[in-house]
């Protein structure tokens, strides 16, 4: 019940800003998946579900929260690795989109278009060896 209940924020009203909560929001999903690890362990795979669950609970949109809890009652979050885990979530961001009649985004592109500029790491870890 934690994780599945309902939204527990209410309505925003302010159209600006449920815009720019839902880029934000957006973000810091497709980047949290972006830097999941491609082979989890099962407790970080259960803190990435958790996490999307409560996300969804939690969101400052009532109305939004509610949306996508109904999205990921169908489509549950894909946690198995880092791919999984972006595919999924441009997949179900393609589905807010599409409710919102907004143009759906070409998932093969996801990487780049939420690059954290950290993909360099583990060069930069070597180099400091």
């Amino acid at each position: 019940a934690l994780l599945t209940g309902p939204a527990i924020a209410p309505k925003l009203g302010n159209a600006t800003a449920k815009a720019e909560l839902g880029r934000a929001a957006w973000k810091v999903l497709h980047t949290t998946f972006a830097r999941f690890p491609e082979k989890p362990s099962d407790d970080e795979k259960e803190a990435l579900r958790s996490f999307v669950h409560l996300f969804q609970r939690l969101y400052p949109c009532g109305e939004c929260a509610e949306h996508f809890g109904k999205v990921l009652a169908k489509y549950p979050p894909q946690v198995s690795s880092r791919s999984a885990a972006a595919t999924w979530g441009c997949y179900v961001h393609n589905i807010v989109n599409k409710r919102l009649h907004k143009p759906e985004f070409d998932c093969e592109k996801i990487g780049d278009a939420y690059d954290c500029g950290c993909g360099d790491e583990k060069d930069a870890k070597t180099k400091d060896k």
